[in-house]
C-alpha cells in the first residue's frame, strides 16, 4: 500500500505540474497577442498583394523592407549557406552542412540559423573571405521578384533589413539594388577569424534602432507580418505594407535584362542553385564526375587530334562549330608584301580555362595559346604550347612577334573570364601585332561547375572545366 501511495502522489505531482506549466504557456500566448495586438495598433498595416496597391512612396519617405520576405521568392535560405560552405569552406564543410540540414529543419528557426552559420564561418579569415560580394549576388539576383524590386525602388532612403550575417547581404544589396543602409547580423571574430557566433538578437536590434535610422517621421515598412513583430526597427514605421507567402508565390523572377545594374560574374565554381536535393545530386555525381575529368584530360594531353576528338565526344563532350558562308572571316592589315609572313593571329573571347584547346580541336591543329596567369597543373596538363604575358606593353609586343613568326597564336584580350553575354574591355596590344587577324566568337554552357575561378583554387580549372 505504501508503494502505491507513493506512487499516486508522484503521479499527483505531475499532474499538477503539467497543468500549471499548461497555464503559464497560454498566460504567456495571451501576453504576445495582447502585445501584438498593442503593436499593430500603432499603425495602418495594409496588404500589398499587386503593383497597383504598393506604396506610395516619394524621395522624401524612407523605406524599411525585411530582405528576406519582400525580396526573395524563396523561403528556404539553405542554399545560400551552401554556396558560403562550398565556396568558402570547401567540400567537407558543404558535407558537413548538408548532413545537418535535416536537424536545421527539425529545429525553430532562430537555432536553424546558427547552426548553419556555426558550419560556414567558424575558422573562415575575414579578410580572404569574398563570397559575399564576389559569388552570393549572382544567386540572390536569380531568386528576386519583380514585384519586390518595384516596390524597393520607389522609396527614397531605402533600408534593407536581413536575418542572414551582414557579410553575406551587403554586397547585393548595396551594389546591385542601391540600397543606403544594410542592417544584418555581425559576426563575432577573434584575430581575424571568424568565429561562426553571431551577436545577439536583441542588442542587434536595439543597436540599429540607435545608430541607423534616426528620428524620420514619413517611414514605411514592407515585409512579412512575422518579420514585422520579430524586428525592432518596424516599430518606427506609420505603415506597413504586409506581403504573404500566397502573394509571392505569383510573382515573377527578375530577368537578367532587367537587373539594376549589369552581373559581370567571373567567380566562383557553382553553376547551379544548391538546394537540399541539387547538393545531394552534386555529391553523388562529385566520385564519377572526377574520374572522368581525369580520363578527358589524359585523352586530351596523350592522344593525337585524329584520335582523340572522337574518344571526347563519346564521353559527353559536345563541340560546335558555326561560320560565316566564306568560311572563317579574317581581317588582312599587312601593307608590306617584303615583309616576313606571319602566323595567323586568332582572337577569341573568353569563356573558359578550354578556349584555346576549343579552338585548336576544331581547326585541327595545335596553335600557341598566351595567358596572364594560369596555374602549374594547368600548363602541365595542356596539350598545346602556352606562353605567360607580363601585361607589360612593350615586353609583350616582343613575346607576340616572336610567337607569330613561328606560328599561329590564340589570344583571349580581355585578360579574364566572362559567363555573361558581356564582351568586357580588352587590350589593343593584338590589333598592332598581325597580319592576319581572325575574330571567334566562343559560347559555353554547363551544368553543375564553372571551368574557372577568380578566388578559389586554381590547379582544379582543368577539372571542372572538363
Amino acid at each position: 500500500m505504501a508503494v502505491k501511495a507513493f506512487s499516486f502522489k508522484s503521479l499527483l505531482s505531475l499532474f499538477t505540474t503539467r497543468v500549471l506549466h499548461k497555464r503559464l504557456k497560454n498566460t504567456r500566448s495571451l501576453q504576445r497577442k495582447l502585445s501584438i495586438n498593442a503593436h499593430l495598433a500603432s499603425f495602418k498595416l495594409k496588404r500589398c498583394s499587386s503593383s497597383s496597391s504598393s506604396p506610395p512612396l516619394d524621395n522624401s519617405s524612407t523605406l524599411i523592407f525585411n530582405v528576406e520576405s519582400a525580396l526573395l521568392k524563396s523561403t528556404s535560405l539553405f542554399p545560400y549557406f551552401m554556396v558560403v560552405a562550398f565556396e568558402a569552406g570547401g567540400l567537407m564543410r558543404a558535407l558537413i552542412l548538408l548532413l545537418l540540414y535535416p536537424f536545421v529543419c527539425l529545429v525553430n528557426e532562430e537555432l536553424g540559423m546558427k547552426v548553419m552559420v556555426f558550419v560556414c564561418f567558424c575558422g573562415i579569415k575575414k579578410k580572404s573571405f569574398r563570397v559575399g560580394r564576389a559569388v552570393l549576388p549572382k544567386f540572390f539576383l536569380e531568386d528576386v521578384g519583380v514585384e519586390g524590386v518595384d516596390v524597393v525602388r520607389r522609396g527614397g532612403r531605402k533600408v534593407g533589413v536581413s536575418d542572414l550575417p551582414r557579410v553575406m547581404v551587403e554586397g547585393f544589396l548595396r551594389e546591385y539594388l542601391e540600397i543606403d543602409v544594410v542592417v544584418g547580423r555581425e559576426l563575432k571574430e577573434f584575430h581575424g577569424y571568424y568565429l561562426g557566433l553571431m551577436e545577439d538578437k536583441k542588442k542587434w536590434c536595439c543597436s540599429a534602432l540607435e545608430n541607423v535610422i534616426g528620428h524620420d517621421d514619413d517611414v514605411v515598412g514592407f515585409g512579412s507580418l512575422d518579420k514585422l513583430l520579430d524586428h525592432q526597427l518596424f516599430s518606427l514605421c506609420k505603415e506597413m505594407y504586409m506581403v504573404t507567402e500566397a502573394d509571392k508565390r505569383s510573382w515573377t523572377y527578375l530577368s537578367k535584362e532587367k537587373y539594376p545594374k549589369p552581373l559581370i560574374f567571373h567567380d566562383g565554381r557553382l553553376a547551379i542553385r544548391p538546394t537540399p536535393l541539387t547538393a545531394i545530386a552534386i555529391f553523388m555525381w562529385f566520385p564519377l564526375g572526377l574520374l572522368l575529368a581525369i580520363t578527358r584530360a589524359l585523352i586530351g594531353t596523350l592522344l593525337p587530334y585524329k584520335l582523340s576528338t572522337p574518344l571526347l565526344a563519346f564521353t559527353g563532350i559536345k563541340l560546335r562549330l558555326v561560320t560565316l558562308p566564306n568560311n572563317l572571316p579574317s581581317l588582312n592589315i599587312s601593307t608590306n608584301d617584303t615583309k616576313q609572313k606571319k602566323g595567323v593571329l586568332y582572337v577569341c573571347n573568353h569563356r573558359t580555362l578550354m578556349d584555346p584547346l576549343y579552338l585548336s580541336t576544331i581547326l585541327n591543329k595545335p596553335v600557341t595559346a598566351v595567358t596572364y596567369s594560369l596555374s602549374k597543373v594547368s600548363e602541365l596538363l595542356a596539350p598545346i604550347k602556352t606562353v605567360s604575358l607580363t601585361r607589360d606593353k612593350q615586353k609583350d609586343s616582343r613575346i607576340l612577334e616572336k610567337l607569330l613568326s613561328q606560328g599561329d597564336l590564340v589570344v583571349c584580350p580581355e585578360g579574364t573570364t566572362c559567363r555573361e553575354n558581356y564582351l568586357l574591355r580588352f587590350s589593343p596590344l593584338f590589333a598592332e601585332m598581325g597580319d592576319e587577324i581572325i575574330p571567334v566568337a566562343m559560347d559555353s554552357h554547363v551544368d553543375m561547375f564553372y571551368g574557372t575561378t577568380a578566388s578559389g583554387i586554381k590547379c582544379l580549372d582543368p577539372f571542372s572545366s572538363s
